[in-house]
């Protein structure tokens, strides 16, 4: 007979504002934001003193202060960051053996067949706390989709377990949007046909919900809202498709000059990280988002691939001034991709953690 699944979801409470609080303990207790200072910064994260005031993660800086006057801003250290989720995921590793960080700070981990795998994530949470001072709040179920979900509830420091069955019941009075996989936009689409809960989703008739969302949609909405999930914890970390960087302007640009130097910078930082891991991308593109929101990218693919700096920011160069942007900009972004992996350690190596708040193309 198979082993039950039990799969947990660890996600590092507030980390951001944590690792700050570490660097800076006497600011303890009181309402901390971590954003930028420019006028379309967001919140990358704040304190739980913060978020009793609605304080939120990506929401403007400007509300974000208008909400809570108090609170001490401060901006985000990413370095501090990527070294403090090292080390925390290092020690997730030297206790766990299959584990899937999906990002800075959370992942899955595989504990079927493991001896009390409860006793084992409460060791391990006061390992991680002891050695680091960041706290990891802990979901365990027998998929993916109860583990995420359980480990929101109770934070900080939650510890929650429960079965499929419990889940369905729990959550029902959740609105539908509680369940990752579904998003705004289709929470409000499901309100339209009068189901506002995951539990009046339970309960809809699929055959209605293929005539507004197609069949397949239908299918996975239903099997969300009753927590049926089989997706495997990925132990094997997939190699990026692409990579980019994007700058989002304090103010709309209008000065080619400036655009091409911006562009320049961002194709050299692109570069030097492909060299750094051996691959090469023959896809060269450019991503422009206009004052109005509108939004174009234009692309081309070279003969052989390349990580060589001058092609790059020549390329892209030729990209922008072939779109010759018609209004100010407020977002440029720089994309390679198509890559053909030149070392064997490329497949394997983890890409570099980067900070949360970068977008792809």
């Amino acid at each position: 007979m198979a082993a039950k699944r039990v799969i947990a979801h660890l996600d590092c409470d507030a980390f951001y504002a944590t690792v700050e609080l570490l660097k800076a303990p006497e600011l303890a207790g009181k309402p901390l934001i971590v954003a930028g200072s420019g006028p379309r910064a967001v919140v990358t994260t704040a304190s739980y003193e913060a978020r009793k005031f609605g304080v939120g993660s990506a929401m403007p800086a400007s509300r974000a202060r208008r909400l809570c006057p108090d609170a001490i801003v401060i901006p985000p250290d990413f370095t501090a960051y990527r070294e403090t989720s090292k080390r925390v995921w290092e020690l997730v590793g030297e206790r766990l053996d299959r584990v899937q960080q999906i990002g800075i700070d959370e992942a899955y981990a595989e504990l079927t067949g493991i001896e009390k795998p409860l006793r084992v994530l409460r060791e391990l949470v006061e390992a991680v706390k002891e050695a680091t001072g960041i706290v990891i709040s802990i979901g365990v179920g027998p998929s993916r989709l109860v583990a995420k979900c359980c480990s929101d509830l109770g934070k900080p420091a939650g510890f929650v377990a429960m079965g499929r069955e419990e889940a369905c019941v729990r959550f029902a009075t959740s609105p539908t949007s509680r369940v990752p996989g579904i998003g705004p936009k289709t929470a409000e689409r499901l309100a339209d046909l009068g189901l506002r809960t995951i539990g009046q989703l339970q309960k809809a008739d699929e055959a209605l919900l293929a005539t507004r969302f197609g069949s397949n949609t239908a299918r996975f909405l239903k099997a969300r809202a009753l927590f049926e999930d089989d997706s495997p914890v990925e132990t094997e970390r997939a190699v990026a498709k692409s990579v980019s960087s994007e700058r989002t302007f304090d103010t709309d640009v209008d000065d080619m000059g400036r655009l091409e130097d911006v562009a320049r910078e961002m194709s050299r930082e692109l570069c030097e990280g492909l060299q750094r891991r051996g691959r090469r991308g023959r896809t060269i593109a450019i991503k422009v988002r206009l004052d109005d929101w509108t939004t174009v990218t234009r692309a081309r693919t070279i003969e052989a691939p390349t990580h060589d700096t001058p092609l790059v920011i020549e390329t892209a160069l030729e990209l922008l001034h072939a779109y010759a942007p018609p209004r100010p900009v407020r977002l440029l972004g720089v994309r390679v991709a198509g890559f053909e992996d030149v070392e064997p350690e490329a497949r394997r190596a983890p890409p570099a953690p980067a900070g949360q708040l970068a977008l792809p193309l």
